[in-house]
């Protein structure tokens, strides 16, 4: 079989394009005649209707001219039976309607041929600059100069990277005013093979509320192929987030004869239509954009417009309240994009805080965590350092804590953060012991807990200041008071309130609170009891 000629492909193509407006140039002028006929006959009904009443007007003057008033002035004479001027009226607005449709259409096509065509040209130069930075060096020493490669409107297939395509379905149960309603909607967003935008896509979706989840996914996955093939892209990769979606996606799993195997057959010839189809499935961390876009695209249904002393505004109902919040006071939840009122989620956040819990999510089964620089719209801003210090100290191993020794600062840091910063000022500083506060920029020893020794070592200091300082002893004297115990591993001091004497320190070393020797393999290695009855058992009146 021969292969077709490219040059004769592009005719045809030129030919049918040409056929597409030689049609819309003869529908312009088939809208222009019916218009010019319906203005003339709207003429000649006005100029009719005048003469009318020119002629009335004539009769009337004649019959108060004669002194006889016996002739009858109640008859009247009916206009000649020609067409109706309400009737041309409503033709002509719907002639005008349809040209306005007309032309708004023409010009979403304009825009879109050009967004086409700035997208081909910057695939071009994308291949063309990846070509370049392959060139050997000797070469580009001498040929360099005469490279080029100019944009002709067109990209060689073979060498276009497939773009990806990011989709995502929700349908969700929401608050409007007095009502519980199911409402979905749809994201996509088409990025180049660079991973950057060039598409976004928000959409509701009808008859959300009989739909799953998993419908919702396919029509997104649908909604995301067209729009990739009204970029007229031919190699894609689909990402979503959905495994049962990406199972009915790569026909692992065959939905059978149902609404869902009608979506999914379609879908199917969508595939179908691309010269590279791939379908992935990912994280919902990396559906963030598309997420985005779905939320809202049904944040867009369930607010009304109106009056607030800002002028005119969106309204939305919290879903904790129920009360109905302009949506400037909404406040949406990153990761998961939870929509809920200023002052519920910071009532929320606050009981957290107190019972020294990391924040979520309120919705019911996410764990999507609030963050902190989300919560700067409705925290106190010392609130927010406490939420920072919490996520801080959570992050940081506990055999990695270091706290500066100066009272006034504090400063929580990891080992490895404090060592670094202080290796660009002070050489030998891993075995010196010195370190720098990275908040109070202060000197102070790793190892005495006390600032920086500069003129000796850490056994110098030690010979010289036997005795521990004023808020050490202090702290000393009242642990050997209550009997607590320091954990020689992570130096954490911890505390027996009920149970037996195996101690598991929060850093994970097991050790005996009696004496202090470690356990190995869940056995202790001394010999004193491993509970007493007054810790194991409980007074009834001491709980109550």
């Amino acid at each position: 079989m021969n292969n077709p000629n490219p040059y004769e492909a592009k005719a045809k193509g030129k030919g049918i394009q040409t056929n597409e407006e030689d049609d819309k140039e003869e529908l312009k002028s088939v809208l222009g005649l019916q218009h010019q006929l319906l203005m003339e006959a709207k003429t000649m009904n006005s100029d009719l209707d005048f003469a009318f009443q020119l002629q009335m007007q004539e009769a009337v003057s004649a019959s108060i001219s004669l002194t006889d008033p016996s002739p009858s002035l109640n008859a009247t004479v009916s206009p000649p039976p020609e067409m109706d001027s309400d009737y041309v009226t409503l033709m002509l607005e719907d002639i005008a309607r349809y040209e306005t449709e007309r032309r708004d259409m023409e010009e979403s096509e304009e825009a879109m041929r050009k967004f086409k065509n700035d997208l081909n040209r910057s695939i071009h130069d994308q291949n063309f600059a990846r070509y370049i930075m392959n060139v050997p060096e000797d070469e580009w020493r001498d040929y360099g100069d005469e490279y080029e490669r100019p944009f002709d409107g067109n990209v060689d297939e073979a060498g276009n990277e497939g773009f990806r395509v990011y989709v995502k379905g929700l349908v969700s149960e929401e608050r409007v005013r007095e009502m519980t309603v199911m409402v979905g909607g749809v994201g996509v967003a088409v990025c180049d093979f660079g991973n950057n935008l060039v598409l976004e896509v928000r959409k509701k979706l009808e008859g959300a509320e009989f739909m799953s989840g998993e419908m919702a996914g396919v029509e997104a996955v649908i909604h995301g192929l067209n729009a990739a093939l009204s970029l007229d892209l031919k190699k894609i990769t689909l990402f979503v987030d959905d495994f049962m979606v990406h199972q009915y996606i790569t026909g692992r799993v065959q939905p059978g004869q149902s609404k869902m195997g009608t979506k999914v057959n379609e879908l199917a010839l969508l595939q179908k239509r691309f010269t590279h189809f791939q379908s992935s499935l990912v994280a919902r961390n990396d559906m963030k954009f598309a997420l985005a876009l779905a939320r809202d695209a049904i944040v867009s249904q369930i607010t009304w417009p109106a009056e607030s002393s800002n002028g005119k505004g969106l309204k939305e109902t919290c879903v904790i309240c129920f009360e109905d919040v302009d949506t400037t006071q909404m406040f949406s939840v990153e990761g998961c994009f939870h929509r809920y009122c200023f002052s519920c989620m910071k009532q929320h956040v606050e009981v957290k805080l107190l019972n020294a819990m990391v924040a979520n999510c309120p919705h019911e089964g996410c764990n999507s965590e609030v963050t902190i620089d989300s919560c700067g719209k409705f925290l106190d801003p010392k609130l927010v350092k406490i939420m920072s210090d919490r996520k801080k100290e959570a992050s940081v191993p506990v055999t990695e804590k270091v706290y500066c020794v100066f009272p006034r600062c504090s400063a929580l840091m990891s080992k490895s953060e404090v060592l670094q910063y202080t290796s660009t000022v002070i050489l030998g500083a891993e075995h010196s012991g010195a370190r720098k506060c990275v908040k109070c920029h202060c000197f102070f020893c790793i190892n005495c807990k006390v600032p920086w020794h500069y003129d000796m070592t850490c056994s110098d200091y030690r010979r010289r200041n036997p005795h521990p300082v004023k808020e050490d002893a202090m702290f000393n004297s009242l642990a050997n008071k209550r009997k607590w115990r320091e954990c020689i591993k992570c130096k954490n001091v911890v505390e027996l309130a009920e149970g037996c004497y195996h101690i598991t320190c929060r850093c994970g070393y097991e050790f005996c609170y009696t004496c202090g020797l470690p356990w190995k393999n869940k056995k202790a290695t001394c010999k004193c009891p491993i509970w007493d009855e007054r810790n194991i058992v409980h007074d009834h009146r001491r709980r109550q």
